[in-house]
């Protein structure tokens, strides 16, 4: 591998992967809205984006042998996000569909790489199976929210409010994406990753939700 190829190494994955769940959990807590559309809006910038650094670390920072998990993730994330950015798609129903599909495959890829990574004493593969955990936490939440919710509240001296599906399904996505960017940002910044074998270095992931 080239001396450019080897200077994207697994903790630039890592903190990139962060840095742009942060800024969709960020921006997800600090929206007065809700909506589906604004949840899908948020859920396709960040696949997206996650998509396309998968791609670029599968053929900068991966051995061949190891980018099956890269390449089938981007194909995923990009999409899932690309779906997500249609206008006339982001209702309520396409939101828990497409974000729960989202989840589970990404999560399910996520364990998998995880799991062949412990076989092959990868030291990463303890984070591919904690952010593959968290994708697939992320469907059953959603799944749980039964569909048409709506519960009314009121906060002294504000007024009367009103909790539907939609705001708790975009809250939980914005949770989900700030436990990623907590963790992938932990791990990233961690000088130990750095101090691996080149081989170690660069192993399988860490990563998901999407």
């Amino acid at each position: 591998m080239s001396a450019p190829a080897r200077a994207f190494t697994v903790r630039h994955i890592q903190l990139l992967r962060a840095a742009f769940a942060a800024i969709a959990a960020l921006m997800i807590t600090f929206s007065s809205d809700h909506s589906a559309a604004v949840g899908l809006a948020v859920f396709s910038g960040f696949a997206i984006v996650t998509g396309f650094v998968l791609a670029l670390s599968a053929w900068l920072a991966v051995p061949q042998g190891r980018r099956w998990s890269y390449v089938l993730l981007a194909v995923i994330d990009i999409l899932a996000g690309m779906i997500a950015g249609i206008p006339m798609l982001r209702t309520d129903d396409t939101f828990f569909a497409l974000v729960i599909s989202w989840a589970i495959l990404a999560g399910a890829v996520e364990i998998i790489a995880g799991i062949r990574g412990r076989r092959d004493a990868d030291p990463l593969a303890r984070d591919a199976l904690l952010i593959g955990g968290l994708g697939i936490l992320l469907a059953v939440a959603l799944l749980l929210i039964p569909a048409g919710f709506t519960s009314d509240y009121t906060v002294e001296d504000a007024g009367t409010f009103q909790l539907t599906g939609i705001i708790l399904g975009v809250g939980m996505l914005g949770g989900y994406a700030a436990l990623v960017a907590v963790f992938l940002g932990i791990a990233g910044l961690t000088p130990a990753r750095d101090a691996k074998t080149p081989a170690a270095d660069a192993a399988p992931l860490s990563g998901g939700a999407a």
